[in-house]
């Protein structure tokens, strides 16, 4: 097979990909997951296995698509599958996610990227790339950090020269504290202020 037919059809998959993702997506949106924990709760039902694997690949989404909010989502993880559970559904649907947005900004590259970030973020962030070690750095700080705008910096790398394996690396390594907080603090915090008010 030659190259050109091998990149049209990886072309082709892309494509088709993409439509399933957006397909999927309005689909759970239009059954309301990323709002209601209770509607997502009932999606994911009570299955051992299917249940997980629609969590995750809701979560693969959440990272992929921007316009829906991650948050409910890491949060209901837990609440639906436990502590232990949902983080690691969390950990591998948002790990998933962020392998898959920096390849599509690396495949991509300008163009996509601002359409899925605002001009002022990336205007933010893209003098991070100047120096391509001071950037690796301060991504896997990023990343670390729960308060970091991960996607788009996923996004962003995807216009270094950093390789799949290291970004990978440091998205596996660094990716589970912020999860483990960002939940803590979505879970808790919720129950805080619904104390305060109630």
């Amino acid at each position: 097979m030659s190259v050109a037919a091998s990149r049209r059809i990886i072309n082709i998959i892309s494509i088709i990909g993409i439509g399933v993702s957006i397909a999927l997506t309005i689909y759970f949106i239009n059954l309301g997951v990323f709002k209601d924990i209770n509607a997502l709760r009932g999606l994911v039902g009570d299955s051992v296995i299917l249940g997980p694997i629609i969590f995750v690949l809701i979560q693969i989404l959440q990272v992929v698509i921007p316009i829906i909010p991650g948050g409910i989502s890491s949060a209901a993880g837990v609440l639906i599958f436990g502590p232990t559970a949902g983080f690691i559904y969390n950990y591998l649907g948002i790990s998933i996610g962020s392998v898959i947005i920096f390849l599509l900004g690396r495949r991509y590259g300008k163009p996509f990227i601002l359409c899925m970030i605002s001009e002022k973020t990336y205007n933010k962030y893209i003098g991070w790339l100047d120096n391509q070690n001071r950037f690796e750095k301060l991504f896997a700080l990023a990343i670390f950090l729960p308060v970091a705008p991960d996607d788009a910096l996923c996004l962003m790398a995807g216009l270094t020269n950093m390789s799949v394996k290291k970004f990978t690396l440091i998205i596996i390594l660094a990716k589970p504290a912020s999860i483990f907080l960002y939940s803590l603090a979505l879970i808790y915090g919720g129950t805080f202020l619904t104390g305060l008010l109630g």
